[in-house]
C-alpha cells in the first residue's frame, strides 16, 4: 500500500487549486483570533485588523480576524467530500482591551459560520490540558467578585458535510473493516472530554518560529483521523504548522494535503522522512501492546474474550476488531513537487506476543 503526501508552501491561501470534493477528512488547528501571537499574521492578511487593534476596538478585531478563517471554511466545505468530516481544534481567547478584560469565544463564532455554511454540527470534544501553575487565575485572588475562571480546555469541532457516508462495494467494507480501531480506545476516543492528551512543548528551531506555531500533539490529530476516514482516504490540513497532521496521516495509511504560508516552518516539516519509518512503527507497536496488556486484565477480572483477530491472532472484544490491521512503514521516498511517498506493509510485521 502506497499514500502520497502533499506540501504545498505559499504567500496565500492555495486551496482553491484542490480540485472539489476530492477530501475526505479535514484536520487542523487555525491561528487563534485575539492571542496576541497571531496578531501580526492576521493583520498581514488584512491591515484593517492592525486599525481596529489600534484603535483599542476589540470586538471588530475579532470579527476581522475571523473573515480572514472565513475564507478557508468556505474552501473547506468546497474541497469536501459529502459525507467526509471536518474537525477543527481551536481555543477562545481573553484579553484586556481598555482595562476591560472579556472572552471572544472563538469556538462558537466559528460553528456559527460553518452551520451556515451548510454542515452538519456533531457532539463536540472538550480537549483538557489543564495546568497546574500558581500563576495561572487571573484577577484579585481570592477576593469576589472580580477573579476570573481560567481556561484550561479547548474545543475540537466536528462538523460533518451532507449525509452520513455508505460504503458500498466489497473492497470499500473491507477496507473499513481494516481500518478498525480497538474497542478500549473507542471508549477513551468517543469521549466528550479527553483527560489524557497533554499539551505539546515545541522544540523548533528558533525562539520566534517557536512563538507562532499552534502545532498540537500528534496523539490528537492521530485520533481524529483514524475516527474520522478510512485508509487510503485524503486527509486536508490547510495551516500545518509543523506538520503534525501529515505525520498522523502517514502513520495512519492516509494520503495528506498540507498547506502552511508560514515558510519558516518549511525545513521543520521537510524532515519528517528523517525519522517517521521509526517513529510511526514503534508508535504502531506501542498501540498493540497496550491492547495486549488491556486483554490480560480483562481476562484476570473477566475471562477469555470471545473474537480473535485474524491477522495477529490477539483476542479482541468486539466482531468490528477481528481483520483490524495496523499497516507499518516500509520506505519513505521525497518526491519532486514536496511531495512524499510513503510505502506501507500490508501484512502484519510486529507479532505481538513477542511485544
Amino acid at each position: 500500500m502506497k499514500t502520497l503526501h502533499q506540501i504545498l508552501f505559499t504567500n496565500s491561501n492555495q486551496i482553491d487549486t484542490i480540485d472539489s470534493s476530492r477530501v475526505d477528512l479535514i484536520v487542523t488547528s487555525p491561528p487563534y483570533p485575539m492571542i496576541e501571537m497571531w496578531d501580526d499574521m492576521f493583520c498581514k492578511q488584512n491591515p484593517s485588523i492592525k486599525d481596529a487593534l489600534s484603535r483599542s476596538d476589540g470586538i471588530k478585531a475579532f470579527e476581522l480576524m475571523h473573515k480572514e478563517l472565513d475564507q478557508v471554511w468556505n474552501e473547506i466545505y468546497r474541497v469536501l467530500k459529502d459525507g467526509g468530516f471536518a474537525c477543527i481544534n481551536i481555543g477562545d481567547a481573553t484579553r484586556t482591551i481598555n482595562d476591560n478584560f472579556r472572552l471572544y469565544s472563538n469556538h462558537s463564532r466559528i460553528l456559527n459560520y460553518l452551520l451556515k455554511l451548510g454542515f452538519s454540527a456533531l457532539p463536540n470534544i472538550l480537549w483538557r490540558k489543564q495546568t497546574n501553575s500558581p500563576t495561572k487565575f487571573m484577577g484579585s485572588g481570592m477576593l469576589p467578585a472580580g477573579a476570573y475562571v481560567t481556561l484550561e480546555h479547548e474545543y475540537i469541532l466536528i462538523v460533518r458535510k451532507g449525509s452520513k457516508r455508505n460504503f458500498i462495494k466489497v473492497e470499500e467494507k473491507q477496507n473499513r473493516r481494516e481500518s478498525s480501531f480497538f474497542w478500549e480506545e473507542r471508549n477513551v476516543w468517543f469521549s466528550d472530554i479527553w483527560f489524557d492528551i497533554k499539551g505539546i512543548s515545541q522544540e523548533l528551531a528558533d525562539k520566534d518560529t517557536r512563538t507562532r506555531s499552534a502545532a498540537f500533539p500528534f496523539e490528537v490529530a492521530y485520533r481524529l483521523i483514524n475516527m474520522y476516514s478510512v485508509k487510503e482516504d485524503v486527509v486536508l490540513d490547510p495551516f500545518l504548522g509543523t506538520g503534525t497532521t501529515t505525520t498522523a496521516a502517514m502513520v495512519a495509511g492516509r494520503n495528506s494535503i498540507g498547506i502552511e504560508i508560514d515558510q519558516t516552518l518549511a525545513d521543520i516539516i521537510l524532515s519528517i522522512d528523517r525519522n517517521i519509518i521509526s517513529f510511526a512503527n514503534d508508535y504502531i507497536r506501542k498501540r498493540i501492546e497496550r491492547h495486549i496488556n488491556f486483554c490480560d486484565e480483562w481476562s484476570e477480572e473477566k475471562g477469555t474474550m470471545k473474537y480473535t483477530n485474524k491477522y495477529y491472532g490477539f483476542p479482541v472484544k468486539s466482531a468490528q476488531e477481528r481483520e483490524l490491521l495496523l499497516n507499518e512503514i516500509i520506505s519513505i521516498q521525497n518526491m519532486r513537487k514536496k511531495t512524499f511517498e510513503v510505502c506501507h506493509h500490508t501484512e502484519p510485521q510486529s507479532n505481538p506476543f513477542d511485544i
